[in-house]
């Protein structure tokens, strides 16, 4: 601490030394004409004498991160949002703004102009003829800044870790064409993208504990929203066939490597149709984003690697449960599940039913295991309050869970459009709730009502965008994939 504390002293006084030759240390607009990538792309493969016979000039802003001082002369690499190039400061060129040069640190910012050439090593190098500084690095840039040390500062301080890894920029260029890729996909199959509230009078759409807030001039608590659906389905039943709402959901929940409280989800809903045709479509989009953002539909994560090529198994949640081990006697008594899971030290909460139970047992023993894109079908109906029965059934739902990589990447089922069916099971919700279940859905009455106006038969389905970037990018964590994820408060 004691000697970042020097070094910054050091800058400062560097920075009041420029404003004593009249420099602005935290200048203004530079006109960019060039940038690193472009340089490079362009004359890459031109030679020296090609370069001497018709000289190329070029204008160029970007942070010095590295420099050699020679005395009358100086090299140093400069990166700008497409890379890195190397520039060349002469005394005799400069002159009197030479001494701006003594002034520069690994940091700051500054704009160029000059001349291409190559140095002896053969290296693309930009013979600085004009010198304008246009910020001052008051902070040293990390000289070791990989390693598990330093991956809470690194989520801290993104803007650093953006600066001196090129591979996290990278990993977010292609979250930005995961997403277009999603965009374009669903509005070439005629969706339309929808903005609904982020604060809700009441929470639903998804089993989760919301973020509760106060709205003063209403005096009123609002609840940041955990999942679009209940609002989006009504809009199908206004009209819209087809919609899709890309955004952030908030979920009071734990921190972990799947887990952030705030993140990007992608819910769409299309009328006339089933879970049966959302399986053939997921294994359409999630192919096409891998094509599109990634250029291939085979892509390494960690040990693995996964194949997005379709079609891919389809397993009922029973059957996923009995082919790892769990008894067919467990399916339908609450004691024997009990039992098992609290043999297999599998914990249970109180009370919890049998649903529940059993859901624990699948987090535990089956879905770690689901590496290839797997679709997991035919949930129980209490596990899916939302989700339309299924007709030779109607103890199970019509709802699927997409798995990759040991991870839930997306929920989808036929809706449920039925308002008494509806109503009955929220109702169930409110009981468990009152039971002191904190992660069961509210009674929505003005949601049942637009039921009773009537929906036309729909499927709808979630894919959670952080989780698909991690694996399209082999990201282990969920923060390497979010700029600015939760954090605790700094100490």
């Amino acid at each position: 601490m004691e000697e970042t504390n020097e070094l910054i002293e050091q800058r400062i006084k560097k920075l009041d030394e420029l404003k004593t030759l009249g420099i602005e240390p935290f200048g203004g607009s530079f006109d960019v004409k060039d940038s690193a990538a472009d340089l490079s792309n362009k004359y890459g493969s031109v030679t020296k004498e090609e370069l001497e016979a018709s000289p190329v000039t070029c204008v160029l802003a970007g942070r010095i991160i590295m420099m050699r001082d020679f005395g009358k002369a100086a090299f140093a690499h400069v990166q700008d949002a497409t890379g890195r190039i190397q520039i060349y400061f002469r005394k005799d060129i400069l002159n009197e703004k030479y001494s701006v040069v003594k002034k520069l640190d690994i940091g700051d910012i500054i704009g160029v102009k000059g001349k291409l050439f190559r140095t002896k090593t053969n290296e693309l190098t930009i013979e600085v003829d004009n010198l304008t500084f246009l910020t001052k690095s008051l902070r040293p840039l990390p000289e070791k800044w990989h390693g598990l040390k330093d991956i809470e500062t690194r989520y801290r301080q993104r803007y650093v870790d953006l600066i001196v890894n090129p591979e996290v920029k990278e990993t977010f260029k292609k979250r930005s064409a995961i997403i277009k890729a999603v965009r374009d996909f669903l509005e070439a199959k005629g969706f339309i993208e929808v903005e609904t509230p982020m604060m809700h009078q009441i929470p639903g759409g998804a089993a989760a504990r919301p973020f509760k807030t106060h709205h003063n001039a209403l005096d009123i608590d609002l609840y940041l929203r955990i999942a679009p659906e209940l609002y989006l389905k009504r809009l199908i039943v206004g009209g819209y066939e087809r919609v899709y709402e890309l955004n952030k959901n908030f979920r009071n929940e734990g921190i972990s490597t799947k887990h952030n409280p705030e993140f990007s989800m992608l819910e769409f809903y299309i009328a006339y149709k089933d879970y049966n045709f959302l399986m053939s479509f997921t294994e359409e989009i999630i192919p096409y984003i891998a094509e599109k953002a990634i250029g291939a539909i085979k892509v390494p994560f960690g040990d693995d690697e996964i194949d997005f090529t379709p079609p891919w198994p389809k397993i009922s949640f029973r059957d996923a449960l009995t082919q790892k081990g769990a008894p067919a006697a467990i399916m339908n008594n609450t004691e024997k599940a009990v039992a098992w899971a609290r043999q297999n030290r599998i914990e249970v909460e109180k009370d919890a039913s049998l649903g529940k139970i059993l859901d624990e047992i699948f987090k535990e023993k089956v879905e770690p295991y689901l590496v290839q894109p797997t679709f997991i079908i035919d949930y129980p109906v209490e596990l899916s309050p939302l989700a339309k029965r299924k007709a030779d059934n109607p103890e199970l739902v019509e709802r699927f869970e997409l798995f990759i990589a040991g991870r839930e990447i997306a929920n989808a089922f036929s809706e449920l459009n039925d308002p008494m069916d509806q109503r009955e099971r929220f109702q169930k919700q409110v009981e468990a709730k009152e039971k002191g279940d904190e992660e069961t859905m509210w009674m929505d009455e003005d949601f049942v009502r637009a039921l009773e106006y009537g929906m036309p038969p729909a499927a709808g389905e979630g894919i959670g965008i952080d989780r698909l970037v991690m694996i399209l990018t082999n990201s282990q964590s969920i923060r390497d994939v979010i700029l600015f994820p939760q954090l605790k408060p700094e100490v």
